[in-house]
């Protein structure tokens, strides 16, 4: 691949609160038991500092060093932490963000430009070219996948259980803002969830 500038995106496994369909931003809870086919190949993997994302990559890759990076977490939800849509649906607040995430943030947590940020500073202490694997959270793997295919944020799908492959032809095209030039979506486990 030469240049190529290549993120593996994996989502870490399910928690007890993504199960109750619960905001876990910066909550530190650990994962649910989950079986995969570990890869033994990778040698290092980035990620949050979170658990759930150190745990789930020592399951799916247990012979690989794990250097966590707290750029990777989750969107800090604030007050909303802990809460699910059915706790916050009648919250005039919460009904603005659902409706213009860009323009809203959840009071006492951070917004999507923030979590932006937070994000493209982790993915600069990459090196130029490569193949990076990465587990991490929904938000940031949304935001990596807008910036590679240009559509809305809310629009791209982060599912545990699957790895999203995106690749550009250097850093500098990252960087710069231009599409990738291959995308893919392979499961990591047998029924493609975990």
């Amino acid at each position: 691949m030469g240049n190529a500038f290549v993120l593996r995106l994996i989502r870490h496994a399910p928690t007890a609160g993504n199960v109750r369909r619960a905001y876990i931003g910066w909550t530190d809870e650990p994962i649910l038991p989950f079986e995969a086919k570990a890869d033994r190949n990778v040698r290092l993997v980035w990620g949050s500092d979170l658990l759930r994302c150190s745990q789930t990559a020592h399951i799916l890759f247990p012979d690989a060093r794990y250097v966590a990076n707290a750029d990777l977490r989750e969107l800090n939800f604030g007050d909303w932490e802990n809460m699910t849509y059915a706790d916050l649906r009648s919250n005039q607040h919460y009904r603005n963000w659902i409706d213009d995430p860009k323009a809203v943030q959840p009071p006492h947590g951070e917004s999507l430009q923030q979590l932006a940020e937070r994000v493209d500073r982790a993915i600069e202490t990459l090196l130029e070219t490569g193949d990076f694997t990465l587990v991490t959270h929904g938000g940031p793997i949304r935001y990596l996948l807008s910036k590679a295919n240009g559509q809305p944020f809310f629009s791209q799908q982060a599912a545990h259980g699957i790895c999203y492959t995106v690749t550009w032809a250097g850093k500098s095209a990252y960087k710069e803002g231009h599409p990738c030039t291959s995308y893919s979506a392979e499961p990591l486990t047998a029924n493609e969830s975990m």
